[in-house]
């Protein structure tokens, strides 16, 4: 097949959805696939490169200045006068057979969907993440902005929209339906060798934190969906019972207010953040963590997967059944409570620091979870499978 991969972020800008459609692009060329990615630019990144076997373009992009309403996001457009023109002959050069986005509400997205209804091409949306923000001055805004312009884009493409957690699910169900084709259940994928790689003496130098000193470490980038407000408010209640316990955030800090929170609760001496630190650090960071923890709103993402993979336990808010037919236990696969409860959550992470031991054994059986659910060759191979039956037409698995 001929393979478009289309996605605003791509490395080297670094996120979850920018490092899964790179890990797919690359996975669809190692299985003899020709593919072309369609991106933004990026910093110095060059307007066009091969990257293991991966024809990647950058359109000319400009940068949204970055506040609330963008999720505290610095994100890339390619829109301009010149899109629709540049972007048809490149791919009518290419003569894709089938093109993959990646994100409902960018306009590469848009564009190649508009290029797709134009030429009959079939379409498979992989969407990351759901147009929300915890203040309700800005939740009605982005409820508006999918209801004005995402939701009329779809409906004139119609992709087949991929389903990667049940909170997903609900949020496609509630906002887009009608505007696609199907849904297509495909969890989340990650490598778990790189993530196996760590040292963590190495780790440990990396968070400032001294051989003894348990870490939480706390992995993605800061905005108000992942505000680690809750991580913070629990750390009194973890200090009180492991005084020399250490949160270390690594991501990028867009939003700042988790900060000002440890201030206030006289608890930012605990409190270490890395900023966002290159993609070969990660895995000796988690080799180093006694449990990974970033509270992400709600939903279990790509580092909370990674961790798993890596055999660090993770504790978390959310829903136990976050991952359709993939079962898990509270205390057992995964420390887990609702979301929102600081209580609960601080109850979770002093009964893992607590018993090292049996914290272990947690994370030793969310690896096993990974290995068996959500390893990138098992979503790589369901990825080709509902592109293969996009191109001959026949009807992907649905979920009803």
């Amino acid at each position: 097949m001929r393979i478009v991969v289309v996605n605003n972020f791509y490395p080297p800008r670094v996120g979850g959805s920018a490092h899964l459609s790179d890990a797919l692009a690359r996975g669809y060329a190692a299985r003899g696939h020709e593919v072309l990615v369609v991106t933004a630019a990026y910093q110095d990144a060059p307007a066009e490169e091969w990257r293991d076997g991966v024809r990647v373009v950058r359109f000319p992009a400009f940068v949204l200045p970055e506040s609330r309403l963008a999720v505290s996001f610095d994100i890339s457009f390619a829109t301009r006068p010149s899109l629709r023109r540049s972007l048809a002959r490149l791919l009518d050069d290419f003569k894709p057979d089938v093109i993959h986005q990646h994100g409902q509400f960018m306009d590469l997205t848009w564009a190649t969907g508009a290029y797709a209804r134009r030429r009959g091409i079939p379409v498979l949306l992989s969407i990351h993440t759901r147009l929300e923000n915890p203040a309700a001055a800005y939740r009605h805004a982005f409820r508006f902005l999918d209801a004005s312009l995402v939701a009329p884009r779809l409906r004139r493409f119609r992709p087949s929209l991929v389903v990667m957690d049940s909170y997903m699910e609900d949020y496609i169900k509630e906002r887009y339906r009608g505007r696609y084709r199907d849904l297509v259940a495909i969890p989340v994928g990650v490598d778990p060798d790189w993530v196996r790689s760590g040292d963590a003496a190495r780790g440990r130098e990396l968070a400032g934190v001294g051989p003894d000193a348990p870490i939480i470490l706390s992995v993605g980038h800061v905005i108000p969906v992942r505000d680690r407000l809750g991580l913070v408010e629990a750390l009194p209640a973890v200090l009180a019972e492991h005084p020399d316990a250490r949160l270390v955030v690594v991501g990028r800090v867009y939003y700042d207010l988790f900060q000002k929170r440890a201030e206030e609760l006289g608890v930012s001496h605990a409190v270490t953040s890395l900023g966002a630190v290159p993609k070969p650090d990660v895995p000796h960071l988690l080799a180093a963590a006694a449990v990974e923890s970033h509270e992400q709103g709600i939903g279990l993402g790509t580092a909370t997967l990674e961790s798993m993979a890596a055999g660090t336990p993770v504790v978390a808010w959310g829903r136990i059944d976050n991952f359709p037919g993939v079962p898990m236990v509270d205390g057992e696969d995964i420390f887990m409570c609702e979301p929102g409860d600081v209580a609960g959550l601080a109850q979770r992470l002093v009964r893992a620091l607590d018993d090292p031991e049996a914290t272990r054994a947690v994370g030793d059986r969310s690896r096993a979870i990974v290995d068996e659910h959500f390893a990138l060759d098992r979503v790589l191979d369901r990825h080709l499978e509902v592109l293969d039956d996009l191109v001959t037409h026949a009807a992907p698995q649905t979920i009803r």
